[in-house]
């Protein structure tokens, strides 16, 4: 037999005369027969018979439920997508339940970022980011945006993302600068739940090999020829800016550094030391530094009440004489440095008087200078001594 025949109602007389009702048919290769006193119950079972038979032949199942067609195929569909994967379907819809937020990919790159840059400008209010930083983070992220003007922020991929920190093939040090910037936006949010994950935890941080003394600086030749140059620019009205970020290292950005935000009141001559205040400091970390005998002799003889740290146009006076004199962004405050290391041998101390760790000072002034040219640097005396000024040089807005 190549197939079994469909069930049949026949009549059916027992030997008593009485009429009954007979299905009959086979079913899993077995023949089945039974009566019925009535034919609407011989009926009844004939159709579940066939519904078996049907079901075993067809993989097909009768069943009783509440679902949908619609909501029955899905779950076919859903139970498919299984097959090969060792967890039962609630297990994955209950993880979907946890994990997925519906505002993932609904959220603009454009409104993220409004979103963060507004807390970002409460932290600045409130002394917890500087001014420069927060400089810094609006600049990156105004960058991204424009690299990504339709992208939504689920949308963000670490392959997405190293597209962009690897844009016109950047240092090693710019990549990560970009990467550090992005990784704390996504943090934020990963917090506000507007993503589900980070993609920048699987974007590789780049580690830099620094060679050990590799800071420029000036030798204690250069610095006398600068400050000389200085002495006699204006009647010396720079000397207060370059002497103190050539003799005590203060951090020399005249747009948010820590020389744009020293006062006057905070440089204590009668004790020698200068008071570097949180909100002056570029980490946030207060910190005071020793007045050296030789920058005690030139802000006398060139009194703050007379000639103010910053004078008008600094920036572009200062970007002639950078020009002019070799001088890099920080290349002063190097040379205080690895001077200081090189007289004092005080890692600790190095790193006390110019805000950054022993680790950095070792790493990159030890052994950069010798004593004895360490001893000619601070013994650059200005030529003019406490003599009063001819001429009042007119102050800085805010200073």
């Amino acid at each position: 037999m190549t197939s079994n025949p469909s069930f049949v109602i026949s009549e059916f007389k027992n030997p008593s005369g009485e009429v009954v009702y007979r299905v009959s048919g086979w079913l899993e290769g077995k023949r089945y027969r039974k009566n019925f006193p009535t034919r609407p119950e011989a009926e009844t079972e004939r159709q579940v018979l066939e519904a078996c038979r049907l079901q075993r032949e067809t993989g097909f199942h009768t069943t009783v439920t509440r679902l949908t067609n619609d909501q029955l195929h899905e779950a076919e569909t859903a139970f498919r997508l299984l097959a090969n994967h060792p967890h039962r379907l609630s297990f994955y819809v209950e993880f979907a339940l946890a994990n997925y937020r519906d505002t993932e990919r609904n959220i603009t790159l454009a409104d993220a970022i409004a979103g963060y840059m507004a807390a970002k400008q409460t932290e600045c209010e409130r002394t917890l980011l500087s001014g420069s930083q927060l400089g810094s983070i609006k600049y990156e992220l105004k960058v991204f945006q424009q690299y990504f003007p339709t992208l939504r922020l689920g949308e963000c991929s670490p392959t997405l993302l190293v597209q962009y920190f690897e844009r016109g093939a950047p240092s090693l040090k710019t990549y990560n600068n970009r990467r550090g910037i992005l990784s704390t936006f996504f943090k934020f949010a990963l917090r506000k739940d507007w993503i589900i994950n980070n993609p920048l935890e699987k974007v590789d941080y780049h580690r830099i090999a620094h060679r050990r003394g590799s800071a420029k600086t000036l030798s204690a030749i250069q610095a006398k020829e600068l400050m000389s140059y200085v002495e006699n620019y204006e009647n010396g009205a720079l000397v207060p800016f370059f002497a103190l970020c050539l003799f005590v290292g203060i951090r020399p950005c005249v747009r948010r550094g820590e020389i744009f935000k020293l006062r006057p009141e905070q440089i204590h001559l009668d004790t020698g030391v200068i008071h570097i205040e949180p909100d002056v400091s570029k980490v946030r970390m207060k910190r005071h530094v020793t007045i050296q005998p030789n920058l005690s002799a030139w802000l006398r003889a060139y009194p703050l009440e007379k000639f103010p740290i910053i004078m008008p146009n600094m920036q572009h006076i200062r970007a002639r004489i950078a020009k002019q004199f070799g001088l890099s962004h920080d290349i002063m405050r190097h040379t205080f440095i690895s001077m200081f290391v090189a007289k004092f041998r005080s890692l600790g101390e190095a790193a006390l008087q110019a805000g950054n760790s022993e680790s950095i000072i070792r790493k990159h002034y030890l052994d950069l200078k010798s004593q004895t040219e360490a001893t000619q640097f601070f013994g650059i005396l200005p030529k003019r001594q406490n003599l009063a000024a001819k001429t009042m040089i007119p102050r800085s807005r805010g200073l």
